[in-house]
Formats: structure tokens, sequence, C-alpha cells
């Protein structure tokens, strides 16, 4: 379970595993760096060099630590992914819907039935159900 944790505590090091699965297992420093500042939202010299270093001084050596990468002359490459791991990672297709998408499309339906139907406990667990689904979708957006 160490890598597993290793891994899903931290969004940057989520994004090189992600990354480093598109590209076949293997990319330059600089292309993650790249990657991981334009999905955070922020591409500027200043914050690419934070997610440099950041990349360099922690989250390299503990996925390296976990024998999930090597990092080598400026190429970071994946080694193995962790089982646990891609549970966390939501794939989605271009023309698919995510998972938060759809249950929030659920928890709609539920709340528009609980209000037809009056009933005030289905209206009241379709609305955190909602709730829930949002904060989940929002978060998965930002990650990618």
């Amino acid at each position: 379970m160490g890598a597993t944790t290793t891994i899903l505590g931290n969004d940057r090091r989520m994004l090189m595993i992600e990354y480093l699965k598109e590209k076949e297992g293997q990319a330059e420093l600089r292309e993650l760096v790249e990657y991981i500042a334009e999905r955070e939202g922020d591409t500027d010299r200043k914050h690419r060099k934070s997610v440099y270093v950041s990349l360099v001084q922690t989250h390299i050596p503990k996925l390296e630590r976990e024998g999930v990468i090597t990092f080598n002359h400026g190429i970071v490459t994946l080694l193995k992914i962790p089982d646990d791991v891609t549970v966390y990672m939501e794939v989605v297709n271009k023309h698919d819907i995510s998972w938060s998408t759809f249950y929030m499309g659920t928890s709609l339906i539920f709340i528009i039935a609980g209000w037809y139907l009056g009933s005030m406990p289905l209206l009241l667990a379709a609305i955190v159900y909602l709730v829930i689904s949002l904060i989940h979708h929002n978060r998965v957006k930002r990650l990618f």
C-alpha cells in the first residue's frame, strides 16, 4: 500500500503518472513540467519553476524510492503502476461523459422524482448526492 499512498497523496504525482502513461512510459522532465503547469492552469515562468523544483526535490525522489519510476539524465521512465492507482485515475474518452457528470444527471432525476412524489427523504438524499457529485466533478476537472 505504500506506493499507492505515495502517489495518491499528491496531485502532481498523479499527473506525472498520467502523462507518463500517455507517453508510453517515458518523458523528458521539461515535458512533465510543462504538462503539469498547464493542467494546474498557470504556465508562467515562476509557476513552471515551482513545478520543476517540487518534482526534482520531492516527487521524483519519492516515486523512485517506491520503484515506480527512474530518473536519469533528465528522462523520467515509468517502471510500474501500483495496481490500486488506476482505480483512482478517471480516464474518459473524448466523447464519453465522466462518472461525476453521470451521477449529477442521476441526482437531478431523483430530485425531480422526489419533488414530484412529495418525498422529502428522497429529495434530501438526492440533493446531498448532487452536492457530492459537484465537488468530485470540480476536483477531477482541476486535475484534468
